[in-house]
């Protein structure tokens, strides 16, 4: 072995490899761990030009690996001002009052449609807030939907409903007259296209800032479910100056209508990367959000809506994951609704492995009857799902919005993370950011309390629900690096992997979850650099 660049000593080093031996220090060369052991042992490598960092009692993971991101379209859609504190009309009236306008409009994001109580989410607190004359803009918490005041229905030419390729809607009243409530993307973008864009300058550099935050809480790669706009420049340009923080592995979007020519295209888009990003992947959506009535459901909800699929004719969305996974494309499919997985679950074991390594994935799985809980392991497919869409939107006593429009039965399955983990199946664990906060602590802290970390006086949702602390970890470790098709390479300290490292200043496997979620993270070492460092 040659002299290591780096050696770092802890407090402990959970390796996250099936069996563990206790090791309290490690040694990099380049951007490869090359040993792990005690002190002596690694210390016994070192040479005259090796750096050796101390960590104090610091304990050691693999980094995290966030399973559901979405940063080009988050640093876009977060520019605004921020709604999701908002729990009630007079607050969100207050904060659109005290927002700024740029460039002519006001934009909002975040707004949780429990703000609006049993009242239907429509423009008229915008209007009673800043009146009619500006512009205004608000994306809902889930991103499936946007509000928008008249005057920017009116500059987009929004005068009624429309038809779209998906299950996307112009929402009217009684009279056709639009009341700002635009579902799905296909209706969200004719807004969104007049909107004054952002400079490049200023994306890029929201896009550094944002990277840099993820790696500050042991962050050092994620799963970008999208791959639009200038994703490739702005990536490329970061990484060619050295200031991607984290790896990202991008999955461009299939939509509804998209013919042969776009399904060789996503083929060809597979090919690009650099030295800390590729595009490996596509992402679909069978279905929308229940809270927004787009889901897929077996039976309506109790408004009488989510009975149909994203795609109009769902034959096409199987003819079109057939074809790229024959491709070797490894997909991704959004799916919500129970019917919705059911379809899904259906087409991926027709469509066969992906040839990539990489499996393929359905994200987000928030109602989940019990016959289709085994078949995640059965047929391979990873479930890729985000502990903090449940902690943070629903409630105990049912009252949210999701669980009113669901029922009893139907959202007292919600987010099965302990039944799937339990058959055997890979559990991927995110956040979905900016639907909510990156930050891993928390989201692995929900995930074991079923509740929001911090809120001692909340109860938890279905809380059998729960997973272990190593069950959390793993989420953001091992069972991501499976998913992706790259574990031993990631996701686990040991000879051969990949540098990529988290150091917490509490042991994140011993120690309450409500500590776990406040904890500081020392460091982060991404490819052997430190890309966080505390300042102790």
């Amino acid at each position: 072995m040659s002299t290591p660049d780096l050696i770092l000593h802890a407090g402990a080093i959970h390796t996250m490899l099936a069996e563990e031996a206790p090791a309290t220090s490690l040694a990099i060369e380049g951007d490869t761990i090359v040993a792990v052991g005690d002190r002596d042992s690694i210390d016994a490598l070192r040479g005259a030009s090796t750096e050796v960092t101390d960590l104090g009692s610091a304990v050691l993971t693999p980094g995290m690996v966030d399973g559901h991101i979405h940063p080009v379209m988050g640093i876009a859609m977060t520019a605004g001002v921020d709604l999701s504190n908002v729990c009630d009309l007079d607050g969100f009236m207050a904060a659109l009052q005290a927002a700024p306008v740029v460039d002519g409009w006001i934009r909002g994001w975040g707004l949780d449609p429990n703000t609006f109580g049993t009242r239907p989410v429509t423009n008229e607190p915008i209007h009673r807030a800043v009146g009619t004359d500006i512009p205004v803009a608000i994306v809902m918490f889930d991103a499936h939907a946007l509000l928008a005041s008249d005057a920017a229905l009116a500059a987009a030419g929004v005068t009624g409903p429309r038809g779209f390729a998906g299950n996307s809607e112009i929402v009217c009243d009684d009279n056709g007259r639009p009341t700002g409530h635009l579902l799905e993307m296909e209706a969200m973008t004719i807004v969104q296209a007049i909107m004054p864009p952002d400079a490049p300058g200023a994306r890029r550099r929201r896009l550094r800032e944002l990277f840099e935050s993820m790696a500050a809480v042991g962050i050092t790669s994620g799963n970008a479910m999208d791959f639009e706009d200038d994703s490739a420049e702005l990536m490329a340009s970061l990484d060619s100056d050295d200031e991607l923080a984290i790896r990202v592995r991008f999955a461009p979007f299939c939509f509804p209508g998209f013919g042969r020519d776009m399904l060789e295209h996503i083929v060809e888009q597979q090919k690009l990367g650099g030295r800390r990003w590729q595009v490996d992947g596509v992402k679909f959506m069978i279905d929308g959000t229940i809270d927004g009535g787009t889901a897929w459901l077996e039976e309506a909800d109790t408004h009488g809506e989510s009975t149909a699929p994203f795609w109009p004719e769902p034959a096409e969305y199987r003819a079109a994951v057939s074809f790229l996974a024959s491709h070797g494309v490894p997909t991704v499919t959004h799916a919500i609704g129970d019917a919705g997985i059911r379809y899904a679950l259906a087409t991926l074991e027709s469509a066969g492995p992906s040839r990539s390594g990489a499996h393929h994935r359905i994200e987000h799985i928030e109602t989940l009857p019990d016959d289709l809980v085994g078949e995640f392991a059965r047929i391979g497919v990873v479930a890729s799902m985000q502990p903090t869409h449940c902690t943070h939107y629903t409630r105990a006593d049912q009252s949210d919005n999701w669980s009113q429009r669901l029922g009893p039965q139907r959202a007292g399955r919600a987010w099965r993370t302990r039944d799937i983990r339990d058959t055997g199946a890979t559990l991927a664990l995110g956040s979905d950011w900016p639907i909510a906060p990156f930050d891993p602590r928390a989201i692995m802290a929900d995930a074991r309390l079923r509740r929001r970390a911090g809120h001692h006086d909340e109860s938890p949702i279905v809380p059998e629900q729960a997973l272990t602390a190593r069950m959390a970890l793993e989420g953001y470790t091992s069972h991501a690096a499976a998913a992706e098709g790259v574990l031993g390479r990631a996701g686990v300290l040991a000879p051969g992997a990949r540098a990529d490292i988290a150091a917490f200043a509490v042991d994140p496997l011993v120690a309450p979850p409500d500590e776990v979620a406040d904890t500081p993270v020392v460091a982060t070492v991404m490819g052997g650099s430190f890309t966080h460092r505390l300042e102790m």
